[in-house]
C-alpha cells in the first residue's frame, strides 16, 4: 500500500481533492470558522503524509498537477475586478492608499518586531515578503539572501489566518465598507485571504484581488530600503 501510495503520480492529487472534499463536509456540518476547509485538508495531508511515512517530494511529484492551476485562476481574479471597474474608478485613490498603508504597516512591524526580539539579519528579510503572493515573495528573498524556505512557510501561515479571521477582524474593527475590507484583505493575506473575500462578497473579492497585485509591486519598491535597517 505504501510503495503504492509513493510511487502513483496520482496519489498527490488524489489525497489533496480527498481532503479539500472532506474539509468542505466538516466546515458544512459544523459552521465553525476554524475548520476551513483549507486548513482541514493541509492538516490531513500532513497527517497521511506522517502515518504513512510517505516523503513529501512524492507527494509533490503528483499534487503539482494542481499546483499548475494556480496562475491560471490568478488570473480569472481579474474578471471580478473588471465587474466592479467603476468602484475602482471612482475610490482609485483611497485604494492605492490603503494598499501603500497596509504594506508599510507590514514592514515596519517586522522591522520592530525581529528588532525587539533581536532576530538576525538573514531570518528578518526572509520574513519582509510574508504578506505577498508566493512567487514574488521567493523572488526577494533570494535578491535579499534570505531563507526562501521560512519565506514560504509565513506566507502560507500569513495566507491561513488571513482566511480564517477575515470576516471576524472586520467586523471587530467594524469595517464595513466593502472596498475597504477588500483591500485590507488582499493587502495582508495575498490569495488565500483573496478566497474568503470572494466569499464575503463580490466588491471585497475583486479589491482583494487587485490589491494582491498592487501590494507585491509596492512591496518590490520599498522592501529593499528596510533590509539594511538590521
Amino acid at each position: 500500500m505504501k510503495e503504492f501510495c509513493s510511487n502513483s503520480i496520482f496519489f498527490g492529487v488524489f489525497i489533496t481533492l480527498a481532503t479539500y472534499a472532506a474539509g468542505m463536509w466538516i466546515h458544512k456540518k459544523t459552521k465553525f470558522f476554524l475548520f476551513s476547509p483549507l486548513l482541514v485538508s493541509i492538516t490531513l495531508c500532513i497527517l497521511i503524509l506522517l502515518v504513512l511515512k510517505i516523503p513529501y517530494e512524492n507527494y509533490l511529484r503528483g499534487a503539482n498537477l494542481v499546483h499548475y492551476l494556480l496562475t491560471p485562476a490568478t488570473v480569472c481574479l481579474a474578471v471580478p475586478l473588471y465587474v466592479q471597474f467603476e468602484k475602482l474608478k471612482n475610490n482609485w485613490k483611497a485604494i492605492l492608499g490603503g494598499i501603500l498603508a497596509g504594506v508599510l504597516t507590514n514592514l515596519v512591524m517586522i522591522f520592530a518586531l525581529c528588532l525587539l526580539f533581536k532576530i538576525g539579519h538573514t531570518e528578518y528579510v526572509s520574513l519582509l515578503p510574508k504578506s505577498i503572493t508566493t512567487a514574488i515573495a521567493v523572488a526577494l528573498t533570494d535578491e535579499f539572501g534570505g531563507i526562501v524556505s521560512i519565506t514560504i512557510m509565513m506566507v502560507i501561515i500569513t495566507g491561513n489566518l488571513g482566511n480564517l479571521f477575515a470576516e471576524q477582524i472586520c467586523r471587530l474593527f467594524r469595517i464595513t465598507d466593502k472596498v475597504a475590507a477588500g483591500v485590507a484583505i488582499g493587502t495582508s493575506s495575498h490569495a488565500l485571504g483573496t478566497a474568503r473575500a470572494i466569499q464575503m462578497g463580490e466588491v471585497e473579492g475583486a479589491m482583494s484581488g487587485l490589491s494582491i497585485a498592487v501590494a507585491g509591486l509596492i512591496t518590490v519598491v520599498c522592501a529593499p530600503f528596510f533590509t539594511h535597517l538590521i
